[in-house]
C-alpha cells in the first residue's frame, strides 16, 4: 500500500445550514468512503498476493535470495496493516449502524466532519488523540 488510499475520489461532504451532526446523509457519505476504501484495500491485497505468487523464484545467488526475502517480508507487513485496516473498517460500520460513529471513544465529543474526511476511521477527537500521542512519546523516552 505504498500509495495513499484514494478517498479523494469522493468529494467532501458539504453540510447544509442547520444540519444536525451525523445526519443520515452524513452517515451515508462516510459509509460510502469506507466502502470505497475497503474495496480498494481488498483489490490491493489480491494484487499483492498475485504478484508474490508470480515472483516466487528460487535464486541461486544468496544476495538475490536475501533481497527477494526482504521484499516479501516488507510486502507481508504492508498486507498485514491493510488487513487490520479492513477489520477496523468493519468495526466502524458497526458504529455507524449503532449511532456511535463520529463521537470520541474517550470523551464523547464530536470528532468533526473535517477530521473524519481526512481519516474516516478516526475514533478519537483531536484533543484526545493529541494527549495519547504525548503519552506515547513520554513512555518511549
Amino acid at each position: 500500500m505504498g500509495n495513499q488510499l484514494e478517498s479523494h475520489t469522493i468529494p467532501p461532504y458539504e453540510p447544509k445550514a442547520g444540519e444536525e451532526y451525523m445526519s443520515p446523509e452524513q452517515l451515508a457519505h462516510f459509509r460510502k468512503i469506507l466502502e470505497h476504501q475497503r474495496a480498494e484495500l481488498s483489490r490491493e491485497i489480491d494484487r499483492a498476493v498475485h504478484v508474490m505468487q508470480e515472483e516466487s523464484t528460487i535464486f541461486a545467488d544468496p544476495a538475490d535470495r536475501a533481497t527477494q526475502e526482504s521484499d516479501m517480508a516488507l510486502e507481508l507487513r504492508s498486507r498485514d496493516r491493510e488487513r487490520k485496516l479492513i477489520k477496523k473498517i468493519g468495526e466502524i460500520f458497526a458504529k455507524i449502524d449503532s449511532g456511535e460513529y463520529g463521537y470520541c471513544e474517550k470523551c464523547g465529543v464530536e470528532i468533526g466532519l473535517k477530521r473524519l474526511e481526512a481519516r474516516p476511521t478516526a475514533s478519537l477527537c483531536i484533543d484526545c488523540k493529541t494527549l495519547d500521542e504525548i503519552r506515547e512519546r513520554q513512555i518511549a523516552k
